[in-house]
């Protein structure tokens, strides 16, 4: 990578921890907030995403901030094994990706601290928890629309995200029986003849195109693109080197189109396309308030997102392309809201015109930046899969 580029990238990484140090001590309990001047609450999905950021910062102050996060989710944890939404809210229940992340969290944070014990009462409740998500009684996880970090979007049945992010969790517990099985359950064909047969089980796998698909449940499904679920797939290991590599082309070929036709405005992906219309049949009404074509959920670019596609690029050995993305991602969280803010670390980009649209300082953004800077420069996929790529 060219110095001038480098010393950039070094300039945002301080920003970055400037930005997590600011979040680290909230208005609840002392617990980190999600976001610099809005979204004061600990909210669990986006505290555990940053652990891969904190966890390469070396911080020991952000480090330790980690485990009185994790420890005080295990105390809110239900009897059946269910963490919450909010760190510290035991009530706030009904997500359906927070214990498959507590479980991703903490087994990142054994890695970071060597302590290999750490929760494990708390880890052998959630495991169990997750066992018991499955309609089928089999391996796939399913969720209610709306129960995931998309809370403004339908994900019905078997989403994607959170069957990587079991998968990944499971890898990292050493739970690997039961990461092959569901593995083999997701490598299964999406069901799309409208005919389901006896002993026929659906899957995640697209017929024609090197992609998981976002959802599927029965007969139904929807083969529209989920970025950070792909993502976790490559980085996890789920993805086969062949798999991610043509997924990858895929991918920079369709934002090509995106571009070429207005829909896009920066040389990152969004988080998902195509966009949803209002003439679609998967348009719910609400998506006209909360979630038009190319915001927030339905097409909005997220960086904490890019964050976690450049090390999927890194994994996949595109180091080239990743390092070429690692510089677009440091122009993009230099956007914010707040003009006298030199990083805005913000929380979503509008993808016609690359506007900010969400909370500057948003933790996740920061964090992120801080996880795919690291994998670019070592050229390696930190935490849950470098063990894995290594024997590729």
């Amino acid at each position: 990578m060219q110095t001038a580029s480098q010393l950039e990238i070094d300039e945002a990484r301080k920003a970055a921890i400037e930005v997590l140090i600011h979040n680290s001590h909230g208005s609840f309990h002392g617990l980190p907030r999600t976001a610099g001047w809005g979204y004061p609450e600990p909210y669990t999905r986006d505290l555990m995403f940053s652990i891969l950021g904190i966890g390469v910062s070396e911080n020991q102050q952000l480090i330790e901030k980690m485990r009185v996060v994790l420890e005080t989710l295990a105390k809110n944890q239900t009897e059946h094994g269910h963490i919450p939404s909010l760190v510290h809210d035991s009530e706030d229940r009904g997500a359906s990706d927070t214990t498959p992340l507590f479980l991703l969290g903490v087994g990142i944070f054994r890695k970071i601290t060597n302590d290999k014990l750490f929760l494990q009462k708390a880890i052998a409740k959630a495991l169990r928890w997750m066992e018991y998500q499955s309609p089928s009684d089999r391996y796939l996880v399913a969720q209610q629309p709306t129960s995931d970090w998309r809370d403004e979007q339908w994900v019905t049945g078997y989403g994607l995200f959170v069957n990587v992010l079991t998968y990944s969790s499971l890898r990292l517990h050493n739970q690997n029986k039961r990461a092959d099985s569901l593995k083999h359950d997701m490598e299964s064909f999406t069901i799309t003849n409208g005919i389901l047969h006896k002993h026929v089980h659906e899957g995640l796998v697209v017929r024609r195109k090197p992609y998981f698909a976002f959802w599927s449940y029965k007969i139904f499904s929807s083969e529209r693109f989920d970025l950070l679920g792909n993502s976790l797939a490559i980085i996890s290991g789920l993805a086969s080197h062949t798999r991610a590599k043509e997924m990858i082309i895929w991918i920079e070929n369709e934002c090509k189109n995106l571009k070429n036709n207005g829909s896009l405005a920066m040389n990152l992906p969004p988080n998902f396309f195509p966009f949803i219309k209002p003439s679609d049949p998967d348009w719910h009404t609400r998506y006209a308030k909360y979630n038009n074509p190319g915001e927030y959920h339905n097409g909005g670019i997220w960086p904490f997102i890019c964050g976690l596609y450049i090390a999927a690029l890194v994994a996949a050995k595109r180091y080239i392309l990743a390092e070429k993305k690692m510089i677009e991602l440091t122009k993009m969280v230099k956007l914010s809201h707040n003009s006298s803010l030199k990083y805005g670390f913000n929380e979503w980009i509008k993808a016609q015109n690359g506007m900010p649209m969400g909370q500057d300082w948003q933790t996740w953004s920061a964090a992120l930046y801080l996880y795919a800077a690291k994998c670019v420069e070592e050229r390696r996929v930190l935490f849950f899969s470098d063990e894995i790529y290594s024997n590729q």
